[in-house]
């Protein structure tokens, strides 16, 4: 008999599924009976244990409904006891109540009591003060009086609660005459004292006095020192007010004379009148000062009324200004050490802080626009003078550091100008300065650093000392451009400070130093004119075999190396230096291309020797940064990798010329994977470089659209960046470079004049970029498309704004001064 299967305790027993695995084989029907017996006996055993469990539930349950009931009994015997227990607490409440109800009683009593004693004596106290003050009063012992009426002032404030009751409504108002009647009393003291002029003889009464004007606070404080203040300028403002003549700006010396003449009578017979912490000579500077700008204001209007501005002398009135400015600053020395007082006086219609700057010189404030425009008269007269003078002193000896001396007279004198400004006005008129600054700074980078570059250092350009001594101002300037924009902006007030930019003017330097570095790899390139001259007059057609290197090669290193090195040894920041090796790689690698294009027909032999001799290239080219560097100085990685790059553009072009037009399909395949374009029009040059006839052109051309059709090669560009800017011409037309100009504009540098090259026109080629508009700084200038005297009217406008765009470009291209050459991956 099989055992009983465990699956009978599972919730999802299928008992048929049992049996047919219990009785799978009929062999095994035998066992049904005892298999039957078995579970008789499996299921007497359950209903046994159900039993058990059963019984043990029903005796547990019992047990906790008796557990339930006396924990019910338990809790009813608590809550008797805690209501006993709050009870009991009551009654003991109620009890210490009634004991202590006549303690409190007795200790209210005390409390009044003494309440009532202390305003009884305090009352007593301030009758017989307020009876000995009356009394005090009218013998002008003013030292008591001032020591009483303070005892007086704070014994009424402990009585304003009390006010309803009639004896001391009454005693208040007594006291508030008192208190009007010393006021108007000390008021007279002073005023008949100073009238008579004896205010020696009664200087101690004069200084007590003020003792009780302290008492009084500071309304009476206010009112004693207004008084004197105005009694003090009175005579001024009958003088200067009432008198044309005296109170005329050419006067203006004796307004100041007689201010100090008056502190020195403060110093001398007042100051000891009144108390140190009075301020009172700031306060008589203060009114001084408020009185003086309102003259001043007045008589620049009517000034300005007369003549429309006309009558207003700019040389008098910057006399004026200087003079304030100088009295200003003897105020502010003279009261530097003092604290301020907060007590103004009644001439101040605001609320003016009592420091003197710009204290009188805010009235000329409005007429500094006239001032602006006498700086910008002389930064005029400047210009011209700035264009004459030359670039550098022929007796004095070249340094690499040196700038024009014009530029750092220039900025000297925005330096001064400022200054000036900025004391006086930190608003409108120093944002019209900064207009003016900027103005000038544009007419000094067009008029004077672009006309030495460009117009009169001839045909030839200037020397490289002198294009050394132009980048060098151009750097400068930029620099000092922003260093000036930032010392505006420190001084102007702030909702103006966004309105104050140089970056234009900035960018304009900036443009002028690229202009020059190119000047300088122009420089390199004329001396590698002959080395060119013999390269395209080589038979490229007509080589057998590969040598070396060819001839003009080692010619043209040497004229690189010897006139970069020159010019590099001038060039003392490495952030030019630098630039100056990028400018002149990518103009060889330009030169090179369109070279090879005024060299056809070149065979495949003669396109060999060509990539040959441009790793030759390449490899001498890595070796310009350290020209002036000890032996075996390792270039920098940077620009080897620029070096690799500028050259291996010239790789595909050669290697597709490698290849023979026989068989057909070959040349086909090297253009599609060297070139890798669509363009049937440049794969026609390369059978023209390759002296292809025209009549032998048709079969490539057709396997050529063939080839191009075919899906593998779905990915080609439509038109190669190499061939696309190339102008190939049908005949070999003379010895010049031809199309090097269109060529080198679209590799990436700047055509500096079309046609055979013309090393007596590099200057001015090289200008004309920046007149008409760089093709690697962005579109052509809008002037391009006119003629006559219309266009070079307008391209002289756009002038200064091509500038600021190579400028720009150039800071970008380079990080600025901080990023010439920086790596390129940078770049």
């Amino acid at each position: 008999m099989p055992a009983a299967s465990p699956s009978l305790d599972s919730a999802e027993y299928d008992p048929l599924d049992h049996l047919n695995a219990i009785f799978a084989h009929p062999a095994t029907l035998s066992s049904v009976s005892a298999t039957a017996e078995t579970l008789r006996s499996y299921q007497d055993d359950l209903d046994e244990d159900i039993a058990a469990f059963v019984a043990t539930q029903s005796a547990s349950d019992a047990d906790s409904v008796e557990r339930i009931q006396g924990a019910k009994a338990e809790l009813a015997d608590l809550f008797k006891n805690i209501e006993s227990v709050r009870e009991r607490a009551v009654q003991t409440e109620q009890t210490i109540t009634e004991m202590t109800a006549d303690i409190k009683r007795l200790d209210n009593t005390k409390r009044n009591l003494t309440l009532s004693m202390t305003a009884l004596k305090r009352l007593q106290m301030l009758t017989t003060a307020y009876e000995q003050l009356r009394s005090l009063s009218k013998t002008r012992q003013y030292r008591e009086c001032a020591q009483l009426l303070q005892a007086v002032i704070q014994l009424v404030a402990h009585f304003k609660s009390y006010r309803s009751i009639d004896q001391i409504a009454t005693l208040s108002r007594n006291v508030a005459d008192l208190q009007r009647e010393l006021l108007e009393q000390i008021c007279e003291d002073f005023e008949v004292t100073f009238a008579k002029g004896e205010v020696g003889q009664h200087k101690a009464m004069l200084a007590e006095a003020c003792l009780v004007m302290d008492a009084l606070g500071d309304h009476a404080r206010t009112r004693l020192i207004n008084w004197y203040c105005n009694t003090q300028l009175r005579e001024y403002r009958q003088v200067f007010r009432g008198n044309d003549e005296a109170g005329s700006l050419d006067n203006i010396s004796r307004r100041y004379s007689w201010f100090n003449r008056m502190m020195k009578t403060y110093d001398v017979e007042h100051a000891t009148l009144f108390p140190s912490y009075w301020k009172v000579n700031e306060m008589l500077a203060n009114s001084f000062c408020e009185g003086t700008r309102d003259d001043f204001k007045a008589i620049l209007q009517r000034s300005m009324r007369r003549g429309d501005g006309q009558t207003l002398d700019v040389d008098l009135l910057l006399s004026c200004l200087q003079e304030t400015l100088n009295f200003e600053h003897g105020l502010e020395r003279r009261f530097s050490n003092e604290s301020r007082s907060s007590i103004d006086t009644m001439a101040s219609k605001d609320d003016r802080s009592h420091g003197f700057s710009q204290a009188i010189s805010e009235a000329f404030e409005p007429y500094m626009s006239l001032w602006v425009e006498s700086q910008d008269k002389q930064l005029a007269t400047l210009m011209p003078k700035y264009r004459q003078q030359p670039v550098r002193n022929p007796e004095e000896e070249f340094s690499a550091q040196a700038v024009i001396p014009s530029s750092t007279e220039l900025f000297h004198f925005y330096r001064l100008t400022l200054g000036q400004c900025a004391k006086l006005s930190t608003g409108t008129r120093l944002l019209e300065l900064s207009t003016t600054f900027a103005k000038y700074l544009d007419q000094y980078g067009q008029q004077v650093l672009y006309y030495f570059l460009s117009e009169k250092a001839g045909a030839q350009g200037p020397s490289v000392e002198e294009a050394v001594l132009i980048l060098n101002t151009a750097d400068y300037c930029y620099q000092t451009c922003n260093q000036l924009e930032e010392k505006i902006k420190g001084r102007i007030d702030a909702e103006l400070r966004d309105k104050v930019d140089l970056q234009s003017q900035a960018d304009a330097f900036m443009g002028i130093a690229s202009a020059t570095v190119r000047m300088l790899v122009r420089k390199v390139e004329v001396a590698c004119e002959p080395s060119w001259r013999e390269m395209r007059n080589t038979p490229w057609s007509k080589l057998e075999s590969v040598g070396d290197q060819s001839t003009y090669v080692a010619e043209l290193l040497r004229n690189v190396k010897e006139s970069s090195g020159e010019i590099l040894k001038s060039l003392h920041k490495q952030q030019y230096a630098r630039a100056f090796s990028d400018n002149l790689v990518d103009l060889m690698a330009n030169a090179y291309i369109a070279n090879i294009v005024q060299s056809k027909p070149i065979s495949e032999v003669g396109a060999e020797q060509m990539l040959l001799d441009s790793y030759v290239l390449k490899k001498g080219f890595t070796e310009i940064p350290t020209l002036n560097e000890p032996e075996g100085t390792a270039p920098p990685a940077s620009f080897v990798k620029r070096v690799n790059q500028s050259m291996s553009r010239i790789d595909p072009l050669l290697k597709t010329l490698q290849v023979r037009p026989s068989p057909p399909e070959a040349l086909v395949q090297a253009y599609l994977i060297h070139i890798a374009d669509k363009s049937d029009t440049n794969f026609r040059k390369i059978l023209d470089l390759k002296g292809i006839r025209r009549a032998d052109q048709s079969q490539l051309l057709d396997l050529f659209s063939a080839f191009r059709a075919s899906p593998t090669h779905e990915n080609l560009v439509q038109n190669s960046p190499l061939l696309t800017p190339l102008q190939i011409q049908s005949a070999h037309i003379g010895t010049g470079i031809g199309s090097l100009g269109n060529a080198a504009t679209v590799m990436g540098t700047p055509s500096l004049g079309g046609g055979r090259f013309d090393p007596t026109g590099f200057a001015s080629g090289l200008m004309s970029a920046a007149r008409d508009g760089v093709d690697r700084f962005g579109s052509p200038a809008p002037g391009q498309q006119g003629a006559g005297a219309a266009q070079e009217g307008e391209q002289k406008g756009n002038l200064n704004e091509n500038l600021k765009s190579i400028g720009k470009f150039f800071r970008r291209d380079v990080g600025g001064f901080r990023g010439f050459g920086r790596s390129e991956e940078g770049r």
